[in-house]
């Protein structure tokens, strides 16, 4: 299902790009323009990208670059 028409992004793009450590409807229209047109789909970005927890938030409110890779846990 198509989540930004304007660039045709799709929910299973954006659940990816999630899963790469995006964390906010911004680093997703980093990541692939969603939400950079009309803004139609930022409402339902937030909603895919819940209220969890994001390794990389702290990193985002800091203005650092966060699609970077992070040090895998020990």
């Amino acid at each position: 299902m198509f989540v930004c028409s304007c660039f045709g992004v799709t929910e299973e793009q954006v659940k990816s790009h999630a899963e790469a450590g995006a964390c906010t409807p911004r680093q997703i229209a980093s990541a692939c323009k969603a939400g950079t047109d009309c803004g139609g789909c930022v409402r339902r970005i937030q909603a895919l990208l819940g209220r969890g927890a994001c390794p990389r938030r702290e990193l985002a409110d800091q203005g650092a670059p966060v699609l970077a890779e992070l040090p895998e846990a020990a």
